[in-house]
């Protein structure tokens, strides 16, 4: 029913249970050892919300309960119908908890109205009234109540949709709640989470995943309809035919999709999107938490790394702990991640975090099983492919370096002597940059590790590299764009890419079908993009003033990798990233989603980099 559209990579489609990893031995193994049971958990205010419970049949011991609540459906549903894997991880299952799934309020089976990213009320004004923290609450009273033989201890975890719903049982949250594990939380949709990254839409990723999530419901339901039908065969022709984003609500939408309206119609930072932010909340926080996050997740790489950040600054005395691997939206509960894109990691990276890290933290909170004696943050670091372990993310050790931009297309650590210099290149919205190279019906999970060799050959993308390097060079932490723009328009994007540039001389993968061309290669290491006229304010937006310098910086997703000896460090700036991220007009219009087909127009832009604008990306390098 639900067909082509479906099979895109949905923003959180990890985020239901992955039992399609399971095999049939798991199956076997939930029936024969877990009973389920399916109940209508009453909250504060009457609305009862559906939870499946899988209590182990094993009754010679109490067993800690482990939570993940879900807008994506606890099915399948009926006592008698059972997944092909509980939990986290398979190794948690075998372990023998009991495991709980809930519809979360307005979803699915469970009453109520749904409500995006529901906000947390730090005050409320009566007793009855709830937020995603009191839903929580209620049911692990319940539950401890209720299911015989817990010992009354909670664990929550959840993979981006569901991770905001685990980061949402923090504050205020229950006594009996003792371990929490965010991974991947979704945690503001403006700044750099799914919806906008610094005030950017990304474009082909939500209209594909609210063409089904966004769709009305009318009392409980077990499936949802799509909002329309389409077939997209190539997804940069059909986004660049369908024109301004307001033709998406007159030819597929018709206005029925209320997220979807509330993303567009609230485009600048306010309190619409200031609510959601569940991070500001993160205050006094008492269960230890794992924070989870991957250096390719296409979709809430930011959530992770500031959600473990909120933590530290807000809790400085919780048992907050970073684990940062080489994986995409939440491949870390992947039987096997030996590989992504070009990338091989020499070793099951999602294996030693299930076996050394996930498995450990829940047995250790909630059963005092063993020992969780890892440092704060457990990193992968990309380019030498080893673990490193530090006591703090950013780790403390870092040099704060700038690489500036130089005439010639150069990258240095030494600031130009020009008094005037600057390279300029004109962006067309008709003719976008393409996110990535080929033809492809849905997202390419790969664009993030991706040759970026396609855009470096167009005129509308700069490119700056260093000389060979002659030591290894290793970025980890923060990545800080600064730069001195000019525009002959009032409006325009700007992307920067780190790029990790192959040596000439480097052998191509074997087997090779896809004839992939290693030598020269310039993968894709980081990238962000900035929708300029937020460059002073996401509160209050501003248009350029044409021919006029201004600044614009802004932080891309934090990094962990070395380039090594040999390679290159190349920088690449463009101001379009298509369909990823939708198509600026490039004329200052006050809302991007009124816009008419005449709105969209070429301009030239320039990045300046002499001594009095000197632009440039702010490292830090670890030695």
């Amino acid at each position: 029913m639900l067909k082509n559209i479906l099979t895109v990579f949905f923003l959180f489609i990890l985020i239901i249970p992955v039992f399609g990893q399971a095999s049939k031995e798991d199956s076997a193994f939930v029936r024969d050892n877990y009973t389920k049971l399916e109940r209508q958990i009453t909250m504060r205010d009457g609305i009862k919300l559906f939870t499946a419970i899988y209590v182990p049949k094993d009754k010679a011991q109490k067993y800690p309960f482990l939570m993940m609540r879900t807008p994506y459906s606890v099915g399948p549903y009926g006592e008698d119908k059972y997944p092909r894997r509980l939990g986290a991880n398979s190794l948690l299952m075998r372990e023998k908890y009991i495991f709980v799934y809930q519809d979360v309020r307005g979803r699915y089976m469970s009453e109520g109205n749904f409500e995006e990213m529901t906000p947390h009320k730090a005050v409320k004004k009566s007793k009855k009234e709830t937020d995603e923290s009191t839903d929580t609450y209620d049911t692990v009273e319940w539950l401890i109540k209720n299911v015989p033989g817990n010992n009354a201890r909670v664990g929550l975890w959840g993979i981006s949709y569901p991770g905001f719903y685990a980061t949402a049982s923090l504050p205020n949250a229950h006594p009996a709640i003792k371990a929490v594990s965010p991974q991947a939380p979704v945690t503001d949709e403006f700044i750099g989470d799914d919806a906008y990254h610094k005030g950017a839409f990304f474009l082909m990723d939500n209209f594909s995943f609210m063409n089904y999530f966004d769709s009305p419901r009318k009392g409980t339901v077990k499936e949802y309809e799509q909002l329309s039908q389409v077939e997209i065969k190539d997804a940069y022709e059909f986004y660049l035919n369908l024109g301004p984003l307001k033709n998406i609500n007159q030819q597929y939408f018709k206005g029925k999709g209320k997220i979807w309206n509330e993303y567009l119609q609230n485009d600048t930072y306010n309190e619409y999107w200031k609510v959601r932010n569940i991070r500001t909340h993160l205050k006094n926080i008492n269960p230890a938490t794992l924070v989870v996050g991957g250096w390719f997740d296409a979709e809430d790489l930011f959530g992770a790394l500031r959600t473990y950040e909120a933590i530290e600054s807000q809790s400085p005395n919780n048992k907050n702990y970073l684990v940062m691997g080489p994986w995409t939206h939440g491949s870390w509960s992947r039987e096997d991640w030996t590989r992504y894109g070009t990338h091989d990691f020499g070793q099951n990276t999602a294996k030693y975090y299930r076996e050394q890290i996930e498995t450990p933290f829940f047995n250790f909170f909630l059963k005092d099983k063993g020992t969780f004696t890892l440092p704060e943050a457990t990193v992968f670091e990309t380019g030498t492919n080893q673990w490193k372990q530090y006591e703090a993310f950013p780790p403390k050790k870092g040099t704060v370096k700038e690489l500036y931009f130089l005439p010639g297309g150069n990258l240095s650590f030494e600031k130009s002597s020009e008094q005037t210099s600057f390279e300029e290149y004109i962006s067309d919205p008709s003719k976008p940059v393409p996110y990535v190279d080929g033809t492809y019906s849905r997202r390419n999970n790969e664009y993030m590790t991706d040759d970026q060799r396609f855009a470096s050959r167009r005129p509308d993308v700069l490119v700056y590299q260093t000389e060979v390097l002659t030591e290894d060079i290793t970025l980890t932490g923060k990545l800080i764009a600064d730069l001195f723009v000019s525009t002959t328009g009032t409006d325009a994007d700007f992307v920067v890419k780190l790029i990790d540039v192959l040596p000439d001389n480097t052998p191509n993968p074997a087997p090779n079908p896809k004839g992939i061309q290693m030598a020269g290669y310039q993968r894709l290491v980081r990238a962000e993009v900035m929708r300029g006229r937020f460059r002073n304010s996401f509160e209050k937006p501003e248009a350029f003033v044409s021919g006029q310098v201004s600044q614009v910086m802004y932080e891309l997703p934090d990094v962990a990798h070395t380039f090594p000896k040999g390679h290159r460090i190349m920088i690449q700036i463009q101001s379009s990233w298509f369909p990823l991220v939708d198509r600026n007009p490039q004329k200052y219009v006050e809302h991007i989603w009124e816009a008419q087909e005449a709105d969209f127009q070429k301009a030239t832009h320039r990045l300046y980099h002499s001594q009095q604008y000197p632009s440039h990306i702010k490292v830090t390098v670890i030695k």
